[in-house]
Protein backbone atom coordinates (compact mmCIF):
# COMPACT_ATOMS: atom_id res chain seq x y z
CA UNK A 1 0.00 0.00 0.00
CA UNK A 2 1.51 3.52 -0.95
CA UNK A 3 2.62 5.71 1.96
CA UNK A 4 0.54 8.69 2.65
CA UNK A 5 1.75 12.05 0.46
CA UNK A 6 4.18 14.39 2.56
CA UNK A 7 2.23 18.08 2.07
CA UNK A 8 5.12 20.12 2.12
CA UNK A 9 2.38 23.26 1.94
CA UNK A 10 1.48 22.42 5.54
CA UNK A 11 4.86 24.28 6.45
CA UNK A 12 5.75 25.95 3.47
CA UNK A 13 2.61 27.85 1.79
CA UNK A 14 5.22 29.92 -0.62
CA UNK A 15 7.23 26.57 -1.72
CA UNK A 16 6.67 27.76 -5.29
CA UNK A 17 9.23 24.87 -6.51
CA UNK A 18 10.09 21.69 -5.09
CA UNK A 19 11.54 18.06 -6.10
CA UNK A 20 9.73 14.61 -5.50
CA UNK A 21 9.41 10.80 -6.49
CA UNK A 22 6.78 9.88 -8.59
CA UNK A 23 5.59 6.74 -7.21
CA UNK A 24 2.79 5.91 -9.93
CA UNK A 25 1.22 7.38 -13.08
CA UNK A 26 -1.47 5.50 -14.40
CA UNK A 27 -4.05 7.26 -17.40
CA UNK A 28 -7.80 7.84 -16.50
CA UNK A 29 -9.62 8.59 -19.59
CA UNK A 30 -8.00 11.41 -21.20
CA UNK A 31 -5.51 12.13 -18.72
CA UNK A 32 -2.87 10.66 -16.04
CA UNK A 33 -3.16 10.15 -12.35
CA UNK A 34 0.09 10.48 -10.80
CA UNK A 35 1.43 9.75 -7.24
CA UNK A 36 4.32 12.09 -5.61
CA UNK A 37 5.58 10.90 -2.01
CA UNK A 38 5.84 14.62 -1.81
CA UNK A 39 4.04 17.81 -2.63
CA UNK A 40 3.50 21.03 -2.74
CA UNK A 41 0.29 20.66 -4.51
CA UNK A 42 -2.53 22.10 -2.53
CA UNK A 43 -5.64 19.41 -3.49
CA UNK A 44 -9.28 20.97 -3.37
CA UNK A 45 -10.40 20.70 -0.01
CA UNK A 46 -12.06 23.11 2.96
CA UNK A 47 -13.99 25.22 0.66
CA UNK A 48 -10.49 26.09 -1.37
CA UNK A 49 -9.87 25.42 -5.06
CA UNK A 50 -6.73 22.91 -6.24
CA UNK A 51 -3.48 24.54 -7.44
CA UNK A 52 -2.37 23.98 -11.07
CA UNK A 53 1.56 24.23 -12.58
CA UNK A 54 3.73 21.49 -13.94
CA UNK A 55 5.45 18.22 -13.18
CA UNK A 56 8.65 18.45 -15.01
CA UNK A 57 6.77 20.10 -18.42
CA UNK A 58 3.58 18.37 -18.09
CA UNK A 59 0.70 20.66 -16.97
CA UNK A 60 -1.00 19.89 -13.86
CA UNK A 61 -4.51 20.14 -14.84
CA UNK A 62 -6.22 19.51 -10.76
CA UNK A 63 -5.00 17.99 -7.74
CA UNK A 64 -7.74 16.01 -5.64
CA UNK A 65 -7.01 13.95 -2.25
CA UNK A 66 -7.45 10.72 -1.93
CA UNK A 67 -7.17 9.05 1.85
CA UNK A 68 -3.47 10.00 2.75
CA UNK A 69 -2.62 10.65 -0.85
CA UNK A 70 -2.59 13.68 -3.28
CA UNK A 71 -3.73 12.91 -6.41
CA UNK A 72 -2.20 14.83 -9.78
CA UNK A 73 -3.87 14.80 -12.86
CA UNK A 74 -1.91 15.63 -15.49
CA UNK A 75 -2.54 16.50 -19.05
CA UNK A 76 0.44 13.79 -20.23
CA UNK A 77 2.15 10.47 -18.83
CA UNK A 78 4.80 11.63 -16.00
CA UNK A 79 7.33 8.96 -15.49
CA UNK A 80 7.75 6.82 -12.70
CA UNK A 81 11.33 8.64 -10.52
CA UNK A 82 12.55 11.97 -9.86
CA UNK A 83 10.54 14.98 -10.84
CA UNK A 84 10.88 18.98 -10.50
CA UNK A 85 7.05 20.47 -9.66
CA UNK A 86 6.14 23.49 -9.88
CA UNK A 87 3.48 25.54 -8.95
CA UNK A 88 1.33 28.40 -10.83
CA UNK A 89 1.88 31.32 -8.66
CA UNK A 90 -0.11 33.79 -9.39
CA UNK A 91 -2.99 31.19 -8.81
CA UNK A 92 -1.56 29.93 -5.31
CA UNK A 93 -0.79 33.11 -4.09
CA UNK A 94 -4.32 34.56 -5.23
CA UNK A 95 -6.02 31.60 -3.24
CA UNK A 96 -4.06 32.20 -0.54
CA UNK A 97 -5.05 36.08 -0.52
CA UNK A 98 -8.51 35.33 -0.58
CA UNK A 99 -8.24 32.39 1.97
CA UNK A 100 -6.55 34.63 4.79
CA UNK A 101 -8.95 37.35 4.03
CA UNK A 102 -11.72 34.94 5.12
CA UNK A 103 -10.18 33.60 8.35
CA UNK A 104 -9.98 37.23 9.43
CA UNK A 105 -13.44 38.27 8.06
CA UNK A 106 -14.82 35.11 9.63
CA UNK A 107 -13.00 36.53 12.81
CA UNK A 108 -14.12 40.15 12.62
CA UNK A 109 -17.78 38.75 12.57
CA UNK A 110 -16.97 36.54 15.72
CA UNK A 111 -15.42 39.41 17.57
CA UNK A 112 -17.84 42.53 16.73
CA UNK A 113 -21.01 40.45 16.26
CA UNK A 114 -20.53 36.98 17.35
CA UNK A 115 -21.64 35.47 14.08
CA UNK A 116 -20.18 32.08 13.27
CA UNK A 117 -19.17 31.33 9.95
CA UNK A 118 -20.56 28.01 8.62
CA UNK A 119 -19.66 27.72 5.28
CA UNK A 120 -16.99 29.28 2.93
CA UNK A 121 -16.05 29.29 -0.85
CA UNK A 122 -13.03 30.35 -2.89
CA UNK A 123 -14.51 31.72 -6.23
CA UNK A 124 -12.75 31.96 -9.45
CA UNK A 125 -13.51 35.90 -8.82
CA UNK A 126 -15.54 35.88 -6.09
CA UNK A 127 -15.18 34.63 -2.52
CA UNK A 128 -18.16 33.79 0.23
CA UNK A 129 -18.52 33.14 3.66
CA UNK A 130 -22.53 32.15 4.98
CA UNK A 131 -23.26 33.47 8.69
CA UNK A 132 -25.39 31.86 11.38
CA UNK A 133 -27.73 34.88 11.45
CA UNK A 134 -30.74 35.36 9.39
CA UNK A 135 -29.88 39.11 9.24
CA UNK A 136 -26.68 41.25 8.71
CA UNK A 137 -27.28 45.42 8.45
CA UNK A 138 -24.88 47.53 6.31
CA UNK A 139 -23.36 48.77 9.41
CA UNK A 140 -21.95 45.52 10.65
CA UNK A 141 -20.75 44.96 6.95
CA UNK A 142 -18.69 48.17 7.60
CA UNK A 143 -17.70 47.45 11.06
CA UNK A 144 -16.50 43.97 9.94
CA UNK A 145 -14.63 45.32 6.54
CA UNK A 146 -13.07 47.59 8.23
CA UNK A 147 -11.74 45.35 11.37
CA UNK A 148 -10.34 43.19 8.90
CA UNK A 149 -8.28 45.91 7.00
CA UNK A 150 -7.30 47.60 10.49
CA UNK A 151 -5.53 43.75 10.79
CA UNK A 152 -4.44 43.87 7.54
CA UNK A 153 -2.53 46.98 7.71
CA UNK A 154 -1.37 46.17 11.59
CA UNK A 155 0.78 43.40 8.95
CA UNK A 156 0.51 41.11 11.99
CA UNK A 157 2.00 37.71 11.73
CA UNK A 158 0.01 34.18 10.45
CA UNK A 159 1.49 31.94 12.09
CA UNK A 160 0.69 27.66 11.69
CA UNK A 161 0.55 25.75 14.90
CA UNK A 162 0.38 21.82 15.09
CA UNK A 163 -1.39 20.33 17.86
CA UNK A 164 -4.33 17.42 19.48
CA UNK A 165 -7.70 19.17 19.19
CA UNK A 166 -7.53 19.19 23.19
CA UNK A 167 -4.59 21.45 22.65
CA UNK A 168 -6.00 23.45 20.15
CA UNK A 169 -9.32 24.01 22.38
CA UNK A 170 -6.95 24.91 24.87
CA UNK A 171 -4.91 27.68 22.70
CA UNK A 172 -8.32 29.07 21.86
CA UNK A 173 -9.44 28.37 18.30
CA UNK A 174 -12.51 29.46 17.53
CA UNK A 175 -13.96 26.85 15.91
CA UNK A 176 -14.73 23.09 17.88
CA UNK A 177 -12.89 20.08 15.81
CA UNK A 178 -14.11 16.07 16.10
CA UNK A 179 -11.00 14.70 14.42
CA UNK A 180 -8.55 13.00 15.96
CA UNK A 181 -4.47 12.72 15.89
CA UNK A 182 -2.23 16.16 15.35
CA UNK A 183 -4.28 19.08 13.52
CA UNK A 184 -2.87 22.00 12.01
CA UNK A 185 -4.27 25.66 12.92
CA UNK A 186 -3.69 28.89 11.87
CA UNK A 187 -3.07 31.88 14.44
CA UNK A 188 -3.15 35.71 13.28
CA UNK A 189 -1.42 37.42 16.79
CA UNK A 190 -4.13 38.26 19.08
CA UNK A 191 -6.38 38.12 16.55
CA UNK A 192 -7.78 34.46 15.34
CA UNK A 193 -6.81 31.17 15.47
CA UNK A 194 -8.73 28.50 13.37
CA UNK A 195 -8.03 24.56 12.88
CA UNK A 196 -7.46 24.77 8.93
CA UNK A 197 -5.50 22.64 6.11
CA UNK A 198 -5.04 25.49 3.50
CA UNK A 199 -2.03 28.03 1.89
CA UNK A 200 -2.18 31.08 4.01
CA UNK A 201 -0.16 33.94 3.52
CA UNK A 202 2.67 34.61 6.19
CA UNK A 203 1.95 38.16 7.07
CA UNK A 204 -2.00 39.97 7.43
CA UNK A 205 -0.32 42.89 5.38
CA UNK A 206 -0.13 40.45 2.20
CA UNK A 207 -3.64 40.64 1.80
CA UNK A 208 -3.31 44.06 0.36
CA UNK A 209 -6.87 44.98 1.57
CA UNK A 210 -10.37 43.44 1.73
CA UNK A 211 -13.45 44.79 -0.06
CA UNK A 212 -16.96 43.33 0.97
CA UNK A 213 -18.61 43.45 -2.17
CA UNK A 214 -22.43 41.91 -1.59
CA UNK A 215 -24.84 41.12 1.17
CA UNK A 216 -27.65 38.06 0.20
CA UNK A 217 -29.66 36.55 2.74
CA UNK A 218 -30.39 32.75 2.26
CA UNK A 219 -33.10 31.67 4.98
CA UNK A 220 -31.80 31.77 8.35
CA UNK A 221 -28.36 32.60 7.09
CA UNK A 222 -26.42 35.57 5.48
CA UNK A 223 -23.77 35.21 2.75
CA UNK A 224 -21.18 38.11 2.31
CA UNK A 225 -19.54 38.16 -0.56
CA UNK A 226 -15.43 39.61 -0.69
CA UNK A 227 -12.15 39.64 -2.40
CA UNK A 228 -9.04 40.66 -1.11
CA UNK A 229 -5.47 41.56 -2.66
CA UNK A 230 -4.95 41.41 -5.92
CA UNK A 231 -8.97 40.95 -6.72
CA UNK A 232 -9.49 43.44 -4.30
CA UNK A 233 -7.27 45.56 -6.46
CA UNK A 234 -8.83 44.96 -9.80
CA UNK A 235 -12.63 44.83 -8.28
CA UNK A 236 -12.03 48.67 -7.13
CA UNK A 237 -10.32 49.60 -10.71
CA UNK A 238 -13.56 48.47 -12.26
CA UNK A 239 -15.47 50.26 -9.79
CA UNK A 240 -14.33 53.07 -10.48
CA UNK A 241 -14.00 53.20 -14.16
CA UNK A 242 -17.35 51.71 -14.32
CA UNK A 243 -18.26 55.14 -12.42
CA UNK A 244 -16.16 57.49 -14.42
CA UNK A 245 -18.16 56.41 -17.74
CA UNK A 246 -21.06 56.84 -15.95
CA UNK A 247 -20.10 60.69 -15.49
CA UNK A 248 -19.18 61.07 -18.27
CA UNK A 249 -22.48 59.72 -20.35
CA UNK A 250 -24.36 62.00 -17.72
CA UNK A 251 -22.01 65.06 -17.68
CA UNK A 252 -21.81 65.40 -13.77
CA UNK A 253 -18.61 64.50 -11.15
CA UNK A 254 -18.40 61.34 -9.93
CA UNK A 255 -19.72 62.05 -6.65
CA UNK A 256 -23.25 63.58 -8.62
CA UNK A 257 -23.59 60.50 -10.27
CA UNK A 258 -26.42 58.90 -7.76
CA UNK A 259 -28.63 62.00 -7.56
CA UNK A 260 -28.22 63.03 -11.45
CA UNK A 261 -29.54 59.08 -11.78
CA UNK A 262 -31.98 59.65 -9.43
CA UNK A 263 -33.54 62.39 -10.84
CA UNK A 264 -33.50 60.88 -14.61
CA UNK A 265 -35.20 57.87 -13.00
CA UNK A 266 -38.21 59.70 -11.79
CA UNK A 267 -38.34 61.22 -15.07
CA UNK A 268 -38.24 58.32 -16.74
CA UNK A 269 -41.31 57.59 -14.07
CA UNK A 270 -43.22 60.34 -14.84
CA UNK A 271 -42.67 60.17 -18.87
CA UNK A 272 -43.84 56.53 -18.77
CA UNK A 273 -46.66 57.22 -16.95
CA UNK A 274 -47.43 59.83 -19.43
CA UNK A 275 -46.86 57.82 -22.67
CA UNK A 276 -49.17 54.66 -21.03
CA UNK A 277 -52.15 57.53 -20.38
CA UNK A 278 -51.31 58.70 -24.16
CA UNK A 279 -51.28 55.12 -25.34
CA UNK A 280 -54.84 54.21 -23.63
CA UNK A 281 -56.35 57.03 -25.68
CA UNK A 282 -54.55 56.16 -29.08
CA UNK A 283 -56.11 52.13 -28.34
CA UNK A 284 -59.14 53.49 -27.78
CA UNK A 285 -59.45 55.74 -30.70
CA UNK A 286 -57.74 53.51 -33.31
CA UNK A 287 -60.40 50.48 -31.76
CA UNK A 288 -63.24 52.35 -32.51
CA UNK A 289 -61.72 53.34 -36.16
CA UNK A 290 -61.20 49.35 -36.75
CA UNK A 291 -64.46 48.41 -35.86
CA UNK A 292 -65.92 51.17 -37.85
CA UNK A 293 -64.20 50.46 -40.82
CA UNK A 294 -63.99 46.36 -41.23
CA UNK A 295 -67.70 44.67 -41.79
CA UNK A 296 -68.72 41.85 -39.22
CA UNK A 297 -69.03 38.43 -40.71
CA UNK A 298 -72.47 37.47 -39.92
CA UNK A 299 -72.70 38.36 -36.68
CA UNK A 300 -69.08 37.92 -35.88
CA UNK A 301 -67.00 40.82 -36.11
CA UNK A 302 -63.23 39.42 -37.56
CA UNK A 303 -60.88 42.69 -37.16
CA UNK A 304 -57.89 41.96 -38.17
CA UNK A 305 -54.82 44.79 -39.12
CA UNK A 306 -50.69 44.77 -39.56
CA UNK A 307 -49.52 47.74 -37.87
CA UNK A 308 -46.66 49.15 -38.87
CA UNK A 309 -45.06 50.45 -35.46
CA UNK A 310 -46.67 49.11 -32.57
CA UNK A 311 -45.08 47.70 -29.35
CA UNK A 312 -46.14 44.29 -28.20
CA UNK A 313 -47.70 46.03 -25.07
CA UNK A 314 -49.67 48.30 -27.51
CA UNK A 315 -50.41 45.69 -29.37
CA UNK A 316 -52.20 43.74 -26.45
CA UNK A 317 -54.15 46.69 -25.08
CA UNK A 318 -55.92 47.33 -28.75
CA UNK A 319 -56.53 43.36 -28.82
CA UNK A 320 -57.95 44.30 -25.14
CA UNK A 321 -59.98 47.24 -26.58
CA UNK A 322 -61.13 45.78 -29.43
CA UNK A 323 -62.60 42.77 -27.83
CA UNK A 324 -64.41 44.35 -25.05
CA UNK A 325 -67.38 44.41 -27.91
CA UNK A 326 -69.49 41.46 -28.35
CA UNK A 327 -68.99 39.62 -31.12
CA UNK A 328 -65.36 40.42 -31.76
CA UNK A 329 -62.36 38.63 -32.98
CA UNK A 330 -59.11 40.66 -32.88
CA UNK A 331 -56.48 39.45 -34.93
CA UNK A 332 -53.41 42.25 -34.77
CA UNK A 333 -50.00 42.19 -35.97
CA UNK A 334 -46.88 44.47 -35.84
CA UNK A 335 -44.13 44.52 -38.66
CA UNK A 336 -42.01 46.85 -35.97
CA UNK A 337 -41.84 44.56 -33.38
CA UNK A 338 -43.15 41.48 -35.31
CA UNK A 339 -45.44 40.41 -32.61
CA UNK A 340 -48.96 38.91 -33.02
CA UNK A 341 -52.00 38.82 -31.17
CA UNK A 342 -54.76 36.89 -31.55
CA UNK A 343 -58.03 37.41 -29.25
CA UNK A 344 -61.68 37.34 -28.84
CA UNK A 345 -64.96 38.63 -26.77
CA UNK A 346 -65.35 36.70 -23.65
CA UNK A 347 -67.42 33.79 -24.47
CA UNK A 348 -67.23 32.85 -28.03
CA UNK A 349 -66.22 28.99 -28.61
CA UNK A 350 -63.43 29.57 -30.82
CA UNK A 351 -60.25 28.39 -30.05
CA UNK A 352 -57.49 31.90 -30.43
CA UNK A 353 -54.00 29.66 -28.74
CA UNK A 354 -54.62 26.59 -30.93
CA UNK A 355 -55.45 29.27 -34.25
CA UNK A 356 -51.99 30.98 -33.01
CA UNK A 357 -49.86 28.40 -32.59
CA UNK A 358 -51.24 26.38 -36.01
CA UNK A 359 -50.86 29.70 -37.74
CA UNK A 360 -47.24 30.83 -36.71
CA UNK A 361 -46.20 26.90 -37.67
CA UNK A 362 -46.94 28.18 -41.18
CA UNK A 363 -44.53 31.34 -41.19
CA UNK A 364 -41.46 30.29 -38.66
CA UNK A 365 -43.08 31.73 -35.42
CA UNK A 366 -44.11 30.64 -32.38
CA UNK A 367 -46.03 31.63 -29.58
CA UNK A 368 -48.98 30.46 -27.14
CA UNK A 369 -51.98 31.21 -25.31
CA UNK A 370 -55.68 30.77 -23.46
CA UNK A 371 -58.46 30.46 -25.53
CA UNK A 372 -59.46 33.92 -25.39
CA UNK A 373 -56.32 35.70 -25.90
CA UNK A 374 -52.64 34.58 -27.59
CA UNK A 375 -49.55 36.03 -28.64
CA UNK A 376 -46.16 35.21 -30.29
CA UNK A 377 -44.10 36.28 -32.80
CA UNK A 378 -42.82 35.66 -36.34
CA UNK A 379 -38.78 35.66 -37.23
CA UNK A 380 -39.67 37.49 -40.52
CA UNK A 381 -41.54 41.33 -40.16
CA UNK A 382 -42.44 41.18 -43.77
CA UNK A 383 -45.10 37.82 -42.61
CA UNK A 384 -46.51 40.09 -40.44
CA UNK A 385 -49.55 41.18 -43.00
CA UNK A 386 -49.22 37.30 -43.83
CA UNK A 387 -50.14 36.14 -40.73
CA UNK A 388 -53.07 37.99 -40.14
CA UNK A 389 -54.49 37.63 -43.61
CA UNK A 390 -53.74 33.65 -43.23
CA UNK A 391 -55.75 33.53 -39.99
CA UNK A 392 -58.97 35.71 -41.12
CA UNK A 393 -59.35 33.15 -43.71
CA UNK A 394 -60.45 30.15 -41.30
CA UNK A 395 -63.74 32.72 -40.22
CA UNK A 396 -64.87 33.52 -43.74
CA UNK A 397 -67.99 32.57 -44.54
Amino acid sequence: MTEATERLYYRDSFLREFDAQVISCEKEGERWKVVLDRTAFYPTSGGQPHDTGKLGDVPVIEVAGAEQKVVHYASAAVPVGPVRGTIDWPRRIDHMQQHTGQHLLSAAFIELFGFQTVSFHLGKEISTIDLDSPAVIPKQLEESERRVNEVIFEDKPVVIRFGTAEELIEAGIRKKVEREGILRAIEVEGFDRQPCGGTHLERTGQAGLLLIRKLERRRDQCRVDFVCGFRALAAARSDFSTLTQAAALLSCGLGEVPAVLGKLIEERRVQHGAVKRLEERLAEHEARALLASQPSTGALRVISSALEEATPSYLGLLAAKLVAEANVVALLASRASRHVVFAQTKGLPHDMGALLRDTLKQFGGKGGGAKDFAQGSVVDAAKAADVVAHAKKMFAS
